[in-house]
């Protein structure tokens, strides 16, 4: 039996807990703020969407990806699942999306609390750790209040996203000689340059995002897009964000290509012109306004005129050429520039953290510090949209608690 602290009553340091008391050890949590498992209070809008149907190594980033398979593996998916079921949650499934039946994040964050309470986790809040050291075969964790000693530690701080103050979890593995890939912030707005924001801010639109970095394409998304005064939002935005922070960060050139009307599929801007002749021949007598009148969104519309230089009461069949490019081009290859993200408070997750290839993965243990864990999103392990980022978090915390 061993002493365990575990520094971080999140999502990944819960399920750890949970388990590592499973095996007889004193488990101890400290966590900074007053109550535990803040963050999954705000996942899913309040409705915590805490798996997805689809678990596949594609919807995860890493720096080591190569290692992904090892821990996003049926035999892992399938305890989490059995887990959570145990714990009392009913999953509602919705385009492969868990949410608890109860529709309330609290209901996932109460479960867990609660399940760690019944099998003896003891718990220290408001406990900010400042600093952990090991001398001989133990560790010190020193806090506000007083030092606790401790047989091994796991690091489940999370990371910088949708906090305020530093996270020290990142101090303390390179305080143990672990290596911190660049944190940008992930799941995330992204911010653009533009007389038009203003104009277009509130709209909510389906449509396909192509990223290019340096002029170069990277990634294409589909979903709904949420249009900003400062930029885009939306769940395709945020699954592109990290890909666009570390170019920015790498002072590459970010930009992106909107197609707000993805369900037209043409081949070219000249194909889709030849689309709008035929659409102009049997809805007749309209002008450009009208022409576009339950497809596109009216502010929206009023937004792409205004940048092709044409006047809403203008008809199509009076357009030049270059006029009716000018439109389809605004339409179907809207250009935008990208100039930087929302900062980290915004952010959902962060992509960058502590190497994972520096950790043996059965265990999530450190190569080099025995005793030393770390599990959750201070590792370089980041996901999409629709409750990936939880399902690594549950995964890992379950393979450290186990292996304690």
């Amino acid at each position: 039996m061993s002493k365990v602290v575990i520094v971080g009553g999140g999502a990944s340091g819960l399920v750890a807990a949970i388990y590592a008391r499973k095996n007889k050890n004193e488990v101890l949590v400290l966590e900074k703020e007053a109550k535990v498992g803040k963050k999954i209070l705000a996942t899913g809008n309040g409705r915590c969407n805490y798996w997805n149907k689809y678990q596949d190594v594609s919807h995860y980033h890493s720096r080591n990806k190569e290692l992904l398979d090892k821990i996003i593996t049926k035999e892992n998916q399938e305890e989490i699942l059995s887990f959570f079921s145990h714990i009392g949650i009913l999953p509602k499934i919705k385009n492969g999306y868990y949410y608890p039946n109860s529709n309330q994040a609290s209901s996932v964050r109460d479960a867990l609390f609660l399940q760690a309470k019944l099998v003896g986790v003891q718990f220290l809040t408001n406990g900010m750790v400042l600093d952990v050291e090991k001398k001989e075969d133990q560790f010190i964790i020193t806090t506000q209040d007083n030092q606790i000693l401790a047989d091994k530690v796991v690091i489940a701080t999370g990371s910088y996203a949708g906090v305020k103050e530093e996270v020290n979890g990142y101090a303390i593995a390179q305080k143990f000689h672990h290596t911190i890939i660049d944190v940008v912030p992930a799941l995330v707005q992204l911010k653009a340059e533009g007389s038009f924001l203003k104009a277009w801010s509130g709209i909510r639109c389906d449509a396909s995002i192509r990223l290019y970095e340096n002029n170069e394409f990277v990634k294409e998304e589909f979903g709904e897009i949420q249009l900003t005064d400062y930029g885009i939002s939306g769940i395709c935005t945020f699954n592109l964000s990290h890909i666009v922070a570390r170019g920015l960060k790498e002072k590459k050139e970010e930009h992106v290509v909107i197609d707000f009307l993805p369900l037209i599929k043409t081949s070219s801007i000249e194909a889709f012109i030849k689309w709008i002749d035929e659409r102009n021949t049997f809805v007749k007598n309209r002008n450009l306004l009208e022409l576009f009148e339950g497809i596109l969104n009216y502010k929206l519309m009023m937004v792409l005129l205004k940048q092709s230089q044409l006047n809403p009461t203008k008809h199509w069949e009076h357009l030049n050429k270059n006029e009716k490019f000018a439109l389809a081009k605004a339409i179907k290859y809207f250009h935008l520039d990208i100039i930087g993200t929302n900062p980290y408070i915004k952010a959902q997750v962060c992509s960058g953290g502590v190497k994972l290839d520096e950790f043996y993965l059965d265990t999530f243990e450190s190569k080099k510090e025995k005793g030393l864990y770390f599990v959750g999103e201070i590792l370089d392990v980041d996901g999409d949209c629709g409750g990936y980022n939880l399902s690594f978090a549950w995964i890992s915390g379950m393979k450290c608690g186990k292996s304690l």
